[in-house]
């Protein structure tokens, strides 16, 4: 009997360590026959639960809880790869990362992301929402403009509408042009949080 299947057969295997120490097995499993395309975790942050995916390549997905973490999980699924599986361990510098922003401790992220769910303008708005520092605030027509297609603010809403990394890539920092949050993929409420979060460290 190999220690995937002891898990499962003992008198734990109910109990929350023993799902936990399953899932680490099957973790290390599949990392160690690379059979893990995508790892996920869930963090705890001030504007609720946060699903943070990645790939080798970088950081794939974050998403609040309005959005359905198991619906993103099976949009990852089917546009990335099935090979999705819950490991924490794998993502604890993002995790701690987050923790830090929200702490104050951090005013930007280090973290290679993975791009590959936008495409085409959108994904050039998404590169360039990191130029948008902590603290500060543009709005969707002057992102149009730095992003060279200065009639296109429309397009720029909707690429952040879209952003796969939002916190990580900056979308909630992108306002109408009266100065008001505007619409947020976590929902107005969390905008407004984040953007009174730096402004008070900033202040």
């Amino acid at each position: 009997m190999n220690d995937l299947e002891r898990l499962l057969a003992g008198p734990e295997a109910g109990d929350d360590q023993a799902m936990e120490r399953l899932r680490a097995a099957l973790a290390s499993r599949a990392q160690e026959q690379n059979l893990l395309d995508i790892a996920y975790r869930t963090i705890d942050s001030p504007v609720g639960s946060l699903l943070i995916a990645a790939t080798p390549e970088g950081l794939i997905r974050v998403a609040y809880a309005r959005q359905g973490h198991d619906a993103v999980l099976t949009g990852l699924a089917e546009r990335v790869s099935p090979r999705v599986l819950f490991a924490p361990g794998k993502l604890d510098d993002a995790a701690r990362q987050f923790d830090d922003y929200f702490a104050r401790r951090r005013h930007g992220f280090d973290l290679a992301v993975d791009l590959r769910l936008a495409e085409g303008f959108r994904r050039t708005v998404l590169q360039h929402l990191p130029d948008v520092h902590y603290g500060r605030t543009v709005s969707y027509g002057e992102l149009a403009a730095l992003v060279g297609h200065p009639r296109a603010a429309r397009a720029v809403g909707t690429a952040c509408a879209t952003n796969p990394i939002p916190l990580v890539i900056p979308c909630h920092r992108v306002v109408l042009s009266d100065g008001s949050p505007g619409a947020y993929i976590g929902g107005p409420e969390i905008k407004r949080t984040l953007l009174d979060l730096e402004h008070s460290e900033i202040a």
